[in-house]
């Protein structure tokens, strides 16, 4: 996160990053997942997901999201956040604000015993009474030895629906909000993902373990 500064390009900040995981002994969940080509997608305004990095320089009045994973022992972890850099407007602000904050929403469900689609509705619910829009094609996920497992938790729906969440349960949990519409576009390149009328996107991200009382977080974004 440090990073996110005017003239810093997207792939000095994956250099960075890859950097970073393998000198703590581990290896880039991303990197080559699907053909990927870096080892975080950094998606920039209005890019939602899975912006792939290169020559693209970033300048004040930015929002970055950056979105990693990591496998350690043969086990995955993955997060994401999005941050300003510079000076940006408030919209953008409080959109970044919003899209975390549904996080923490959500994750008052992540419990023993509430289904999936508890944590989905708790998301959808917060973020829509903030007047935003939740992307309703790419969801969260169970992980674990995988980096994409069963079951898929979506970031809207009704309460009630989905699987039983039990004791040792993973989850990458992920809001993908947008500022406008939730209407949504894959660029030529096949991976980014943008927004259909061209405003900004936030996203948020962490893997969650449940437990048989609180939920704990395995990954925690603000540490990126």
């Amino acid at each position: 996160m440090q990073m996110v500064e005017p003239g810093v390009t997207t792939r000095e900040i994956d250099r960075e990053v890859r950097h970073f995981i393998t000198k703590a002994g581990a290896k880039p969940s991303f990197l080559g997942y699907g053909g990927f080509p870096g080892s975080a997608c950094i998606s920039v305004n209005d890019q939602v997901i899975h912006g792939i990095p290169g020559k693209r320089m970033i300048q004040n009045g930015d929002i970055v999201s950056l979105d990693l994973g990591a496998c350690v022992d043969g086990y995955h972890g993955d997060c994401a956040a999005t941050v300003a850099c510079g000076e940006v407007t408030e919209e953008a602000k409080r959109l970044i604000e919003v899209t975390r904050a549904s996080f923490f929403e959500g994750i008052k469900f992540a419990r023993q015993g509430y289904r999936v689609s508890d944590i989905s509705h708790a998301i959808q619910e917060y973020v829509e009474s903030h007047g935003f829009s939740i992307v309703r094609e790419y969801v969260g996920h169970g992980i674990g030895a995988s980096l994409h497992e069963a079951p898929e938790v979506p970031n809207y729906g009704q309460p009630g629906h989905g699987a039983r969440l039990i004791k040792g349960m993973t989850l990458a949990i992920e809001p993908m909000v947008n500022a406008g519409g939730a209407g949504i576009r894959v660029l030529e390149d096949n991976w980014t993902v943008v927004t259909k009328d061209g405003r900004y996107s936030a996203h948020y991200e962490n893997t969650v373990l449940i437990t048989d009382g609180e939920p704990e977080i395995l990954t925690f974004s603000e540490d990126m």
